[in-house]
């Protein structure tokens, strides 16, 4: 029996739900169950992207006020502006991480959609919170380890926020608003703010600084892919063979791996002719890349193989465990 206060918002949600399409009132206890399902599931989603974003924020903090403020290090994108701006003008850090990402709420809200926009606002407003607010001790004065350290504990933070869904640095949402416009890679866009950025601190702040501050993007660079992409790196792997089913075997058996079978078609010959053939792809961790490889050896030598990088992973049997014989 369902409780009455979960009965309650039920109701309530599917009510809201429905009531631009058919105004319904009462449902049966298989909707009321679906309902829940649905309920919790978006509860659960979002208190987990709140603790995300809130470690995010909290990281971000002291990255800045631990390591960065004091030695007048700044960062890339809409926070190395910030930053930039604060060292040029003495205006405080928190008043200028909301000004600089103004803008790109906007964008977000018009390139991503009003939750993203949300969750980008309330990220930014509780990081100018927390550095109004929060006291950090200021670490270390050695400036390499402020540059790494510094770099570091900003890219994490950065990281854990888009792992929330949100972002703290708008600037990759300027990117991508941009390269639809330009037609160039959001890469290259993302690049010359950059080279910007640092130019006019080597003008403003001094070569050495700049020169510092490069390494704190890039620390908070791979601080940043390392936290989105996950502690594995995963690899999807296509195999085209034709001992497709021997590799199939291999990959669940021996490997302990999930595999999905395509049905191609291979060229070959000067004419062009066609053969059918069962393609094998799975997907596994870099560290696994090179047993697979030697499996792949053992059946058939001459077997076509496309190996590429796979940002993240979801479901199946990705971590499924070699079986015991």
């Amino acid at each position: 029996m369902t409780p009455f206060w979960k009965q309650i918002i039920i109701q309530t949600v599917l009510q809201y739900k429905d009531k631009k399409e058919n105004g319904k009132n009462q449902y049966s206890r298989y909707e009321l169950a679906k309902g829940y399902k649905e309920f919790a599931l978006s509860a659960r989603r979002y208190l987990k992207d709140f603790v995300l974003i809130t470690i995010g924020v909290l990281s971000a903090a002291f990255g800045f006020k631990g390591f960065l403020l004091t030695n007048h290090f700044i960062d890339g994108g809409a926070t190395g502006i910030s930053h930039l701006i604060t060292a040029l003008t003495k205006i405080p850090l928190q008043y200028r991480i909301i000004g600089v990402n103004i803008p790109f709420v906007i964008l977000g809200y018009l390139i991503m959609g009003s939750r993203f926009a949300i969750k980008t606002a309330l990220a930014i407003t509780g990081l100018s919170i927390c550095l109004a607010a929060v006291s950090f001790p200021n670490v270390t004065d050695d400036k390499l380890l402020v540059a790494v350290f510094g770099g570091f504990f900003l890219g994490t933070g950065i990281g854990f926020a888009i792992r929330g869904g949100a972002v703290i640095d708008g600037t990759e949402v300027l990117a991508i608003f941009l390269s639809r416009k330009l037609g160039t890679t959001i890469g290259d866009i993302i690049l010359v703010i950059n080279v910007a950025i640092f130019s006019t601190a080597a003008y403003f702040l001094g070569v050495e600084v700049a020169l510092y501050s490069m390494i704190t993007y890039l620390v908070a660079s791979k601080a940043l892919d390392f936290i989105v992409e996950g502690i594995e790196e995963y690899i999807g792997v296509t195999i085209v063979a034709s001992r497709s089913e021997e590799m199939r075997e291999m990959i669940i058996n021996k490997m302990g791996r999930g595999v999905t079978i395509y049905s191609g078609k291979r060229g070959y010959g000067k004419r062009g002719e066609t053969q059918e053939v069962d393609i094998v792809y799975t997907v596994l961790t870099r560290l696994e890349l090179n047993r697979l490889n030697a499996e792949i050896e053992r059946i058939e030598p001459n077997a076509f193989v496309v190996i590429n990088s796979v940002k993240d992973t979801k479901g199946g049997m990705i971590k499924k465990r070699p079986l015991k014989h």
